[in-house]
């Protein structure tokens, strides 16, 4: 009887525990944590948590933003060590070094599956994802190029429309500029990228170099090697544009400000620029009277573009609960939601963007593609941040050298050391062609 008895014991006490332990389980919290360099996305990441959780109540979402250069290099810091986030947002280019090192995990075969169902994405887009025969990273949104334009200052410069060839631009600009009574410029014609770090410098240049015929990197005769692509009439005429505005005719200069801040500003009349200042200026200065236009032609035409993916890391200890959060990012109402209120451009090309564009006509020359307008965008090898951070070093510098801008022989050697140097690094990566 006793032994009946504590047999019964012993099986309450283990279906207790059984029961104790699973009641633990399911109230236990999970975590995921969500790391991005661009700040102002923090609150579209805020919005799909919030959607998240009504299906993952038990799931705490973490979103932690650096500014972008701070962001790259805390990455090449927590990623080898395994204690970067769940969840990154990072560019194809600036992410290829660490596929290189196995620190990136593959996409697993429903994510795969689900970017490559026909039309959803274009292959512009699938082709930044797909190293040798796998896939690496979820496509979030895209920076691409318009030209941003004040109309307020084009009507009073008597100018009726945007540019449609750089040398339209560039005498508009000259109509555009103001001076003070000391012919000091007090407004910019055009607001051109003249200093900064890291390699943005090299990458808005590049938005004047590829219109002009030439690239950053051009593919060598084998499958694999680049070698320098601006080398050549196309680079010489790119940087003397910079150098004739800044030294000759004195529409920009690097004593004003510049970008999206002297846009807003209202301190220069037009500049080169990604979707989010739309919802920049929204917030900022919700009056501002501005459009946008496709990037002008010279010897070709064309925009870059450039993708940011979320990538689910190697540290994360749910990664299917990550990829979850990373394609709800991806809903049609998600990336209706991050154009209307971020101003990114989504990745998705089978969601219907009308009702934005007719509620912002300027995202039109983001999202519009017409025929014989190309697309160009970062050269996916794990040292192409290198190249184009140490060229960008060199164009700051170019950009205050006044003799470049008379001085034919010295701005062919300046073009190419610059090129000597960037196939330098292409050789030591073993990337090198002709």
């Amino acid at each position: 009887m006793r032994k009946k008895l504590l047999v019964v014991l012993l099986v309450l006490v283990a279906v207790m525990m059984f029961a104790f332990a699973n009641g633990q389980d399911e109230n236990k919290k999970e975590e995921l944590s969500i790391w991005t360099g661009y700040p102002e996305m923090e609150p579209f990441y805020q919005h799909v948590a919030e959607q998240f959780n009504e299906t993952h109540p038990n799931v705490k979402i973490t979103i932690v933003s650096h500014p972008l250069r701070e962001f790259e290099q805390k990455l090449s810091a927590t990623i080898p060590a395994d204690t970067v986030g769940d969840i990154i947002e990072i560019s194809t280019y600036s992410v290829k070094k660490f596929i290189d090192a196995g620190m990136i995990p593959e996409n697993p075969d429903n994510v795969v599956d689900f970017m490559t169902t026909p039309d959803r994405f274009s292959d512009f887009v699938l082709s930044a994802c797909h190293y040798g025969d796998k896939y690496y990273g979820l496509p979030l949104f895209l920076g691409r190029t318009a030209l941003f334009y004040n109309k307020d200052m084009f009507k009073a410069a008597g100018i009726e429309n945007p540019p449609t060839t750089f040398d339209e631009m560039y005498e508009d600009a000259k109509k555009l500029a103001k001076y003070d009574d000391n012919n000091k410029l007090t407004v910019s014609g055009h607001s051109l990228r003249l200093s900064g770090s890291g390699s943005g410098l090299g990458e808005k240049f590049w938005f004047v170099l590829f219109p002009m015929g030439g690239t950053i990197l051009e593919e060598g005769a084998t499958e694999g090697t680049y070698h320098a692509g601006y080398n050549n009439d196309a680079g010489f005429n790119a940087v003397r544009y910079y150098l004739d505005a800044v030294h000759k005719d004195k529409w920009d200069s690097p004593e004003i400000k510049h970008d999206a801040e002297a846009f807003e500003l209202g301190l220069t009349a037009m500049f080169f620029r990604e979707s989010w200042v739309i919802g920049d200026a929204a917030q900022k200065v919700p009056d501002l009277n501005y459009g946008t236009a496709f990037v002008p032609s010279a010897a070709r035409w064309g925009r870059i573009t450039n993708l940011e993916n979320l990538y689910v890391t190697r540290a994360c200890e749910n990664p299917e609960l990550a990829w979850e959060f990373a394609e709800l990012c991806l809903s049609p109402e998600n990336q209706t939601w991050m154009l209307d209120n971020i101003g990114w451009l989504p990745s998705r090309t089978d969601v219907d963007f009308s009702e934005s564009i007719a509620k912002t006509p300027q995202l039109a020359a983001f999202i519009d593609s017409p025929e014989g307008y190309d697309e160009f965008g970062y050269i996916p090898i794990s040292c192409f941040d290198e190249i184009l951070t140490k060229f960008s070093e060199r164009l700051s510098a170019a950009y205050l050298n006044a003799k470049l801008d008379t001085d034919d022989a010295a701005l062919r050697k300046w073009l190419d050391d610059a090129a000597k140097e960037t196939n330098e690094i292409l050789e030591k990566a073993g990337m090198f062609g002709e």
